[in-house]
């Protein structure tokens, strides 16, 4: 979206992983002055954009005592990490601090509203291909969007970004927008770390029976949610998994590789969270649900 540029603003970056990297860099990248929140030490921030390495120009913070209410504080931790960020949160959070919430999932807005006030939260939904090579390196396959609710502030973060490798995407109907989202991750994010294949394995044609079973099973539970979805969005949402490049990966398969715990229950789990609220029989999702947490369990 076309955005007016804002003045020099204090920006605040807590989850340092491929989305922090890449939102820190943007920032940095419009002219703020941007401290990223981490709990080890990095020496900084560097981006690895079509094979070249380039450094960011940041603060770095360890310790909420060392920081201060900023004006924008984006917040890009994985959603299962909400609760143990809660302390830069209430350090970071102002009455007129924006609160940035790019995360996967459904739930943005209660889980981060637990720790700074609600009417400050701007739920994101991140739709980027990039990697976090180790701790403060990222890797930038191609630029993304980050999709925002319709209205002044959703403008305002456009303004904030430089537009480089991320552009600000407003819809006028979030709900829908963040469930459309979750179709996607719960077949992607599960079956690459299941698997442990990037996405290439999309491409398999039994792959492709599984992703088009798993849309259907709870395309209908974001119907009874409210979401305004169509069981004639399957086949294009299937057909565009092809489409993803073959050795991009999926943020949850990185985190297995890691060692990392998985977000599989903001993703599989809310799905079957929301079918149990509304008498809805999820057999795929409940079983890909026992894997995943019997695979995070064995990672611990």
């Amino acid at each position: 979206m076309p955005a007016t540029r804002t003045s020099e603003q204090r920006v605040a970056v807590v989850g340092l992983g491929a989305i922090g990297g890449l939102l820190a860099s943007e920032v940095a990248g419009a002219g703020h002055r941007v401290t990223v929140c981490v709990r080890e030490p990095v020496p900084g921030l560097v981006l690895r954009l079509s094979g070249r390495e380039n450094p960011v120009p940041v603060e770095v913070a360890t310790d909420p005592e060392q920081v201060a209410p900023v004006d924008w504080l984006l917040l890009a931790t994985k959603a299962q990490h909400t609760a143990k960020a809660a302390h830069w949160l209430r350090a970071l959070g102002g009455p007129d601090t924006v609160t940035v919430v790019a995360q996967n999932g459904i739930e943005q807005r209660d889980m981060a509203g637990e720790f700074v006030p609600p009417e400050t939260v701007l739920p994101a939904l991140a739709y980027v291909s990039a990697e976090r090579l180790a701790p403060g390196r990222v890797a930038v396959h191609r630029p993304g969007t980050l999709a925002v609710p319709e209205g002044p502030a959703g403008a305002r973060l456009a303004g904030l970004l430089s537009g480089e490798l991320l552009t600000v995407r407003p819809v006028p109907d979030f709900h829908t927008e963040s469930w459309r989202k979750l179709l996607s991750n719960i077949v992607v994010n599960p079956i690459t770390a299941l698997t442990l294949r990037r996405a290439d394995v999309l491409r398999e044609p039994e792959i492709g029976v599984l992703a088009t079973e798993l849309i259907t099973e709870a395309m209908r539970v974001g119907i009874a949610e409210g979401a305004r979805l169509s069981p004639g969005e399957v086949a294009g949402m299937v057909e565009r998994f092809s489409t993803f490049p073959a050795a991009g990966g999926s943020s949850m398969l990185y985190d297995r590789l890691a060692g990392r715990d998985l977000e599989h229950e903001h993703l599989t789990g809310a799905v079957v969270r929301a079918a149990d609220r509304h008498g809805i029989d999820v057999p795929l999702h409940r079983a890909l649900l026992a894997l995943l947490r019997a695979v995070d369990r064995g990672a611990r």
